[in-house]
C-alpha cells in the first residue's frame, strides 16, 4: 500500500508558523512552531495545552514523558496500544533527524492499511500527534538521534503490542532496506498486520471512545461554570 496524498512535506512547508497541520491520516496533526531565533540560538514553545486541547475537544493529558536515544538506520515500531484507552503521543525529534511514520490500523477507517511519513528534526522542531489507535514508528537518520514522546497513557505490557515494521501489506517507506535496518528482538518477532487482525481498533469505537471524551470535557466545563456563577452569587 502506498503513502497517502497530498504529500506531507508539501502540507508543512505551506504552514503558517505556530499553526496546527491536519494530516492525511484522520486525527493525526503535526504542530509547526513560530522559532524565534538570533546570534544567542533560538527559541521556540514546544507544547502548548490550550491549543491542543481545542484541536482535540478535550484536554491533552500527560501521562508519561519517554525519550529515546538511537544510532543511524535505528527503526523502531511499529507500535500501539489496545482502545479504550490507547494511547495517544506526541512526537518531537530533540537532535538529529527521524522519518516518523504513522500507520493507520483502525479497521473501517477511509484510510486503513495506509501511512505516512512525516520528516521531524532538531532543524525543522515540527512535533506530531499520533492519534488513538493509530501505529507509530521512526527510522533514525544519524547517530545520536533523539526523540521525545509526550504520552497520554502509562507504559502497560499487557494493552501494548507491535506489527512487523516490515509487513509487506503495510509497504511501510522506511528509507532503509530491511538488511540494513536496526532493530530490537521484539520488532525482529512482531507478528504481521493478519496475525494481530483480530486484536486491531475499530475506527467506529475509536472515534466513539473521541466522542465521549469530548462529552466528559464539556460536562466538567459546564459543571466548573455552573460552580463559578453560585460562587459569584454568594459573594
Amino acid at each position: 500500500m502506498t503513502e497517502n496524498t497530498p504529500c506531507t512535506e508539501e502540507l508543512l512547508a505551506a504552514a503558517e508558523p505556530g499553526s496546527i497541520v491536519d494530516l492525511p491520516i484522520p486525527g493525526a496533526w503535526a504542530y509547526v512552531p513560530k522559532v524565534h531565533g538570533d546570534g544567542r540560538g533560538s527559541f521556540h514553545e514546544s507544547f502548548k495545552a490550550e491549543l491542543f486541547g481545542q484541536k482535540l475537544g478535550y484536554p491533552f493529558e500527560v501521562a508519561q514523558g519517554n525519550l529515546s536515544r538511537s544510532s543511524r538506520d535505528v527503526v523502531r515500531g511499529i507500535h500501539l496500544a489496545d482502545v479504550p484507552p490507547g494511547q495517544a503521543k506526541f512526537v518531537s525529534c530533540l537532535s538529529g533527524a527521524i522519518t516518523d511514520v504513522l500507520v493507520d490500523v483502525r479497521v473501517g477507517s477511509p484510510t486503513f492499511g495506509q501511512h505516512i511519513t512525516v520528516e521531524l528534526s532538531a532543524e525543522n522542531n515540527v512535533s506530531v500527534y499520533v492519534p488513538l489507535g493509530v501505529g507509530h514508528g521512526f527510522r533514525a537518520h544519524d547517530d545520536q538521534t533523539t526523540v521525545n514522546y509526550l504520552v497520554t497513557e502509562a507504559y502497560n505490557p499487557q494493552r501494548e503490542y507491535g506489527i512487523d515494521p516490515f509487513d509487506a501489506d503495510l509497504a511501510v517507506v522506511w528509507g532503509v532496506p530491511k538488511e540494513q535496518a536496526v532493530l530490537s528482538d521484539k520488532d525482529k518477532e512482531a507478528p504481521s498486520l493478519s496475525e494481530v487482525r483480530d486484536r486491531l481498533p475499530q475506527y467506529r469505537e475509536v472515534r466513539a471512545w473521541e466522542a465521549q471524551l469530548r462529552a466528559d470535557w464539556a460536562e466538567a466545563l459546564h459543571e466548573a461554570e455552573q460552580w463559578e456563577g453560585a460562587q459569584g452569587g454568594n459573594s
